[in-house]
């Protein structure tokens, strides 16, 4: 069933397969719904202490239908195994849910439309940490003046939980190996791991 209210449709699920279902019927955003192969309603493991929020789907998502699986996915799987944090073990969303056209930015108009579906994954998950992945994510937990440089290194408090601001994965990868995106992701993604674990002593 397509809702074009996602507050109305959100609002009222109380289980991730309840989400997925509602989600998937969203049309809020008539460009991304005409564009899109399908939603990408993010996973969501049973018990999973880590939320990781990213930006949008890209191409292989809308294509899978699951969230970081291209390049970005790649080298995040790799750090957390660094961190010892298993990727089966941590849910994982985006801003948005539909992938825009062409990869470009989302619009705020669309990310204030979608918004009710992330803050109700929130609820669902609970999670000990969330990790925002890069500026968008950033800017939808503190607002549009959030920047990464300013606010990564340690958690922040938005609504009663602990939220990490890094860098995007696909910004690791644009300024390579030796660039600071990627040693402050690996750094953030250890420091997360350190607060999962001190939650659970």
């Amino acid at each position: 069933m397509s809702t074009a209210d996602p507050i109305a449709a959100a609002a009222p699920v109380t289980s991730w397969d309840g989400f997925v279902t509602a989600v998937r019927g969203c049309v809020a955003c008539s460009e991304l719904a005409a564009t899109r192969t399908q939603v990408v309603p993010g996973v969501s493991p049973p018990g999973a202490d880590v939320l990781f929020v990213g930006e949008a789907p890209g191409a292989q998502e809308d294509a899978l239908g699951v969230p970081f699986v291209g390049r970005s996915g790649e080298l995040l799987d790799s750090l957390l195994t660094e961190a010892g944090v298993a990727r089966d073990q941590v849910a994982i969303a985006n801003v948005l849910r539909c992938r825009p056209p062409a990869n470009r930015t989302p619009r705020r108009s669309e990310v204030q439309r979608c918004r009710p579906w992330l803050s109700r994954q929130l609820d669902l998950v609970d999670p000990v940490v969330v990790v925002a992945l890069g500026g968008t994510a950033a800017q939808w937990f503190f607002g549009t003046g959030a920047r990464i440089a300013a606010l990564r290194g340690q958690p922040r408090a938005y609504d009663g939980r602990q939220v990490l601001v890094t860098y995007h994965p696909s910004a690791a990868i644009r300024f390579g190996p030796r660039g600071a995106p990627l040693a402050a992701l690996r750094e953030d993604l250890a420091l997360a791991a350190g607060l999962v674990a001190a939650a659970r002593r």
